[in-house]
């Protein structure tokens, strides 16, 4: 009865025991690494319009300098050291570049020329677009005004009710100074 256990035991002991093996030989691999499998560059962000910028990240270059290079950049870009191996850098997109998918290349400078490379996308807007609206005026008037843009003014009832007060105004004034007139006489 105790056998079946014990076999259950011996064969997850076993299991255990082989499994690693296979997963420890593919991450040896030959016995050597490539340096160039380890550097990421990224592009943040991933589409721009023509004149804008964008930030590369350069993750896993050994050396504290970079260059990168773009058919859409301005002029290339130099990298510069930010946290634990990785480069930061910015770039202009050329005013005249055409919508579309560019390739980024980053080169490092260490003894390797390592290499590490992208891609973005320059997109053309028709119109500018705001990143963050602003909605000024008091408590919302921004919103009441865009909307009363289209009117073009006082129609037939508010002038009728203008002219009602004025007219009205007129009459009390009359009456106030033939008051004043008959107490000054009295």
């Amino acid at each position: 009865m105790r056998s079946i256990p014990l076999t259950f035991c011996a064969a997850a002991v076993a299991a255990a025991t082989l499994v690693p093996v296979p997963a420890a030989l593919a991450e040896s691999g030959s016995g050597h690494e490539d340096p160039r499998s380890r550097v990421t560059l990224s592009v943040s962000p991933s589409s721009v319009a023509p004149g804008g910028e964008v930030e590369l990240e350069l993750a896993g270059c050994k050396a504290k300098e970079a260059k990168g290079n773009s058919d859409a950049f301005v002029s290339e870009a130099r990298f510069s050291p930010g946290g634990d191996r990785t480069l930061f850098a910015e770039a202009r997109v050329r005013a005249d570049a055409e919508p579309g998918d560019y390739d980024v290349q980053a080169i490092c400078k260490d003894d390797k020329r390592t290499r590490a490379t992208t891609t973005f996308t320059v997109v053309h807007r028709e119109h500018p677009m705001p990143v963050a609206p602003v909605r000024a005026g008091g408590g919302g008037t921004a919103v009441l005004a865009s909307e009363s843009a289209g009117q073009d003014g006082p129609g037939t009832t508010h002038e009728v009710i203008g002219l009602g007060l004025a007219a009205a105004a007129a009459v009390a004034v009359a009456f106030r100074s033939v008051r004043r007139r008959r107490s000054a006489a009295d």
